[in-house]
């Protein structure tokens, strides 16, 4: 009998197929990102809107960030970090 479905099992499933591996990799970075400036937003009270105005920037383009539909420059993410009171930072690893 298969156990259930369920969304980690899934992605554990692909995982095993080299090439969903490579691309699941690459787009880890972004969804890191993406994942903590929602966060940081939602933490601050702020809607894409007023945190574009705060960063003199669009809510479409928070948006895109935020859907990782765009990959943003150091420069945005930098904007919205001090925005939004925190910083960014670089961390390079190993495989």
């Amino acid at each position: 009998m298969m156990g259930k479905l369920t969304l980690d099992n899934y992605i554990k499933e692909k995982l095993k197929d080299p090439r969903f591996r490579e691309e699941w990799e690459k787009s880890e970075a972004q969804y890191q990102i993406t994942r903590q400036l929602i966060a940081a937003r939602l933490e601050n009270g702020l809607s894409q809107r007023k945190l574009a105005q705060k960063a003199k920037t669009t809510q479409a383009v928070i948006s895109r960030i935020e859907s990782m539909s765009t990959k943003p420059s150091l420069g945005i993410l930098e904007r919205l970090a001090w925005v939004l009171g925190k910083r960014v930072e670089v961390n390079l690893v190993g495989n």
